[in-house]
């Protein structure tokens, strides 16, 4: 046999690559998992981003109410409309994140 016909042609990584490969993407997710402290913070923030624009719309409702009486209420409207300010909000962040999520996970696999 020539020393040709003994080559094993190659198109894909090396061995030593692939396990430099994984070895670089084990490290990186221990370093990017961020746990349930992680988690918990995101649902508190969440609730909070709909929360507190839900309670100011209320509160300037109820102001508006004492100050400048009228036929229809405000305290409600103000109430919805600061639930969905509140919603989009919330909407904003959950995207924001997931975003990053991707884009992470995008790079792990390049």
């Amino acid at each position: 046999m020539s020393d040709e016909s003994k080559k094993i042609p190659r198109n894909g990584p090396t061995f030593a690559e692939e396990i430099g490969a994984k070895a670089t993407r084990k490290i990186k997710a221990r370093k990017s998992t961020q746990g349930v402290w992680f988690g918990l913070g995101m649902m508190g923030l969440v609730g909070w981003s709909v929360v507190v624009p839900t309670l100011l719309g209320a509160a300037l409702g109820i102001w508006l109410d004492k100050h400048h009486p009228g036929k229809h209420p405000w305290t409600l409207a103000l109430l919805v409309a600061g639930l969905a300010v509140g919603c989009l909000n919330a909407w904003y962040w959950v995207a924001k994140e997931e975003k990053a999520m991707q884009d992470e996970t995008k790079d792990d696999d390049e």
